[in-house]
């Protein structure tokens, strides 16, 4: 899986914070009822909402991982169109598309 480098960057020089953040977000996922891939795709969703190029790259990734089809990933990206409005949706389009092609390959 590809990872990017100022988070390699930032594990390797605050290793004890990256491993305390690592154990909060396996702590977040273990405390509800979602399976991984509906965890995966609300993180998309929310990654979305923050209009972060990076999150829903990853959580593309993540989700694809986890089992989800593009057209589940389409649709929670569709869904996103009336809360955070065109423009974000359109570039979520845009960057997920950018790992889906990556993926083909």
């Amino acid at each position: 899986m590809y990872i990017p480098k100022p988070f390699i960057k930032f594990k390797e020089n605050f290793s004890d914070v990256h491993k305390q953040y690592e154990q909060l977000a396996k702590a977040c996922r273990e405390q509800g009822p979602l399976d991984q891939k509906s965890q995966d795709l609300v993180k998309l969703g929310i990654a979305i909402g923050q209009n972060s190029k990076g999150g829903v790259m990853s959580n593309t990734r993540k989700a694809l991982s986890s089992g989800a089809t593009t057209d589940d990933i389409h649709h929670a990206i569709l869904l996103s169109l009336t809360t955070v409005g065109f423009p974000a949706m359109i570039a979520a389009m845009g960057w997920v598309g950018e790992v889906l092609e990556k993926v083909k390959k």
